[in-house]
């Protein structure tokens, strides 16, 4: 068998060791004489699945037990108007901080269904850096403070989260969840679309402050208020039961490399790696992103003409390397090197960019 290097942003590649217990549990998981997307979710057998994956998580981040995990689906765009809906009340109104495409998509939606306001924004550096807190103008009264921890078309990332003294803080960290460690109880919400980093397409991780979601608006459509779900463990519909248990098999690993202290050795020692390769080719490769910014997540670049961007990405396909290609809004190159990303990865298109410099000058 032979497997590219896959540097998509998203679905993005998977550890293969969660790939083949999956290939070898699909026809007949756990002794079941069935796979497991062939089991009812209100089994005993999908039951250790599902409670098992929230247990990983809540022991990996050190969950305290104010706070709750959720699978949901929609992805990280229903999200987007699913908090508004809960938490911002009648009258009132959110801050969210604007660091791109996605944080400004949530933004849009908490306009349509409240009132939502731009409390600091990355458009005076064409989003190439996180604004410094310092500059952001935050409401005392604001219903919460969103931010997007990472921006995969950008390429830009929080190394350090702000302090919003009591105002709850929420998190969109879709591309970067679960890539070191870091102290998720300071939250009122986390949520994550499990594609990028922890797992295929078709589950999103919550995690929910307990005490916040008591105080959550009322009246809302049944599917829509976190409250239906957190009172049913997830199990009020029919959850996406394969994608949850590739979520297991994908933190079983995570646990198995060390947790997450090794998984952020790993991306640092990778994204490094690639930052390194650009600056020893100033006249050939350049990082848009001010290096206090730039992501350990989504590493971007650009060449000296799109003619060779075209040809970089066509030559790194055929060698065996796909979804280099930047996002279409920015143009360029990107490496999604998510933590399934194996160190061997990189040093394969780090080898091959350096050759590509040389044979194109």
């Amino acid at each position: 068998m032979k497997r590219s290097w896959n540097f998509y942003a998203g679905p993005a590649t998977l550890p293969l060791p969660a790939l083949e217990r999956a290939k070898a549990e699909i026809p007949d998981w756990e002794g079941t004489g069935m796979s497991v997307m062939e089991t009812s979710h209100r089994s005993k057998e999908y039951d250790v699945v599902h409670f098992g994956a929230m247990k990983l998580l809540g022991d990996l981040l050190g969950l305290d037990d104010d706070h709750q995990v959720l699978f949901l689906q929609g992805g990280a765009s229903l999200q987007f108007a699913m908090v508004p809906f809960n938490f911002i009340p009648k009258g009132g109104s959110a801050d969210y901080v604007n660091t791109g495409t996605w944080s400004a998509k949530a933004l849009k939606e908490a306009k349509i269904i409240a009132s939502g306001r731009e409390a600091a924004t990355g458009e005076p550096t064409s989003f190439t850096a996180i604004p410094p807190f310092a500059s952001w103008d935050l409401d005392p009264a604001a219903a919460y403070v969103h931010i997007t921890s990472n921006n995969t078309i950008r390429g830009t990332q929080y190394h350090s989260f702000p302090d919003v003294g009591s105002t709850p803080l929420v998190a969109d960290m879709s591309s970067d969840f679960l890539w070191r460690p870091f102290d998720a109880n300071r939250f009122s919400l986390i949520y994550a679309g499990a594609q990028k980093n922890i797992g295929p397409s078709g589950v999103t991780i919550v995690i929910i402050s307990k005490s916040w979601l008591a105080r959550a608006n009322q009246g809302l459509p049944t599917m829509l208020a976190y409250k239906t779900h957190a009172d049913k463990d997830s199990l009020y519909n029919t959850p996406p039961t394969f994608a949850i248990y590739m979520v297991r098999n994908v933190l079983d690993w995570v646990v198995e490399q060390g947790g997450l202290a090794a998984m952020e050795a790993r991306n640092r020692a990778k994204g490094d790696r690639l930052y390194d390769v650009i600056a020893a080719h100033p006249d050939f490769y350049r990082c848009p992103v001010e290096p206090a910014s730039r992501s350990y997540m989504n590493v971007v670049w650009r060449l000296p003409t799109e003619e060779l961007e075209k040809k970089f990405v066509a030559e790194a396909l055929a060698a065996g390397m796909c979804g280099l290609k930047g996002h279409r809004s920015v143009g360029g190159c990107r490496a999604s090197i998510y933590n399934a990303m194996p160190l061997e990865g990189v040093e394969f298109l780090a080898d091959f960019m350096t050759r590509f410099a040389a044979a194109n000058r």
